[in-house]
């Protein structure tokens, strides 16, 4: 299943077509590039793009592998999995740069350390997204049992998951939003446990790269110009995102995605003078690969410089 956000619109025609796919159904999250392709910025950059979402079953590198996509959005844990396993993937832009991911349980649980999650039926997400959250519980040598979920917190209210792996932009506060208190629930951000690992970054094909630079340099551009965009104009954002979640029919509600947005750009790293971060530093490359050979107990011999090769001029790191 396919959820499309597509369509020419003006002073695209015989621009050079792409085709993105964000990682998860259409939400705040994504943002900027709704803004991008409704503010004309990719238009104005000579691209014509499609932007394609995965259902919630569905992980957004086999669109990679298919040729369905150009371009996808992946957390920097799950792409280095599929590296790993041998889909021949590189970062082009590092787009968020802190980690969101949280573990949440309601405090009438008892459950109020990781070490009472032993045991415990723990909700991950299908699509990917969960090497992060088990690679802590393998750090601590904690066994759980991983019940996968798909969008919903509904298995959570309904008792049926002592504790729930959330985003802290999303399922968080939809938890909030069904009339749970923030005061009632007790929160694990994993950045607290030294797995503060960025997440959202614009991944393509080696081969991609080797063809299309000039292309993939535009997108990037362009995306970075439509969450400066967003960011200024949150309300407009907000909008956009509502209208096109409604037109994919998914649910949605405007308190929700501006709370998304709000969080979203809180993990973005922007410089002083107001230029927008796109990079990965070495130093998160190293943490999250030996994350991924202690947890997994393999040899993981990926060079930063073979993985990372952004399209747009490197940025000092923000103090």
């Amino acid at each position: 299943m396919l959820l499309f956000f597509g369509g020419l619109s003006a002073g695209q025609a015989g621009n050079e077509k792409l085709v993105f796919a964000p990682h998860w159904l259409p939400q705040a999250q994504f943002a900027g590039y709704y803004v991008a392709r409704d503010q004309g910025f990719y238009a104005e950059a000579g691209l014509d793009v499609e932007i394609i979402h995965p259902s919630a079953a569905v992980n957004a590198i086999h669109f990679l592998e298919d040729g369905r996509a150009d371009v996808i959005s992946l957390f920097l844990v799950s792409a280095l999995e599929a590296l790993r396993n041998g889909l021949d993937l590189v970062n082009i832009a590092q787009i968020s740069q802190h980690s969101a991911i949280m573990f949440v349980s309601m405090k009438d649980s008892g459950i109020e350390t990781l070490e009472d999650f032993e045991g415990k039926k723990v909700g991950v997400w299908m699509s990917g997204f969960r090497e992060v959250p088990e690679s802590l519980m393998r750090s601590r040598g904690i066994e759980v049992e991983w019940v996968p979920i798909l969008s919903t917190v509904n298995l959570f209210l309904l008792g049926g998951l002592d504790v729930m792996t959330v985003m802290w932009y999303n399922e968080y506060n939809q938890l909030y939003l069904t009339g749970i208190d923030r005061d009632e629930m007790n929160t694990f951000f994993l950045a607290d446990y030294g797995f503060n690992i960025p997440e959202d970054g614009l991944y393509v094909l080696e081969h991609t790269l080797e063809e299309r630079p000039e292309d993939l340099r535009a997108f990037v551009e362009a995306t970075l110009r439509g969450w400066e965009y967003a960011s200024a104009n949150r309300e407009y954002a907000v909008q956009l995102v509502v209208d096109l979640m409604r037109k994919n029919h998914v649910s949605s509600n405007r308190a929700h995605q501006r709370w998304m947005l709000n969080r979203v750009l809180e993990t973005h790293c922007v410089q002083e003078k107001g230029i927008r971060v796109s990079q990965l530093y070495p130093d998160d490359f190293h943490h999250t690969v030996s994350i991924i050979e202690s947890t997994r107990n393999v040899a993981f011999p990926v060079q930063y410089q073979d993985f990372f090769k952004p399209v747009l001029p490197g940025i000092r790191k923000p103090q």
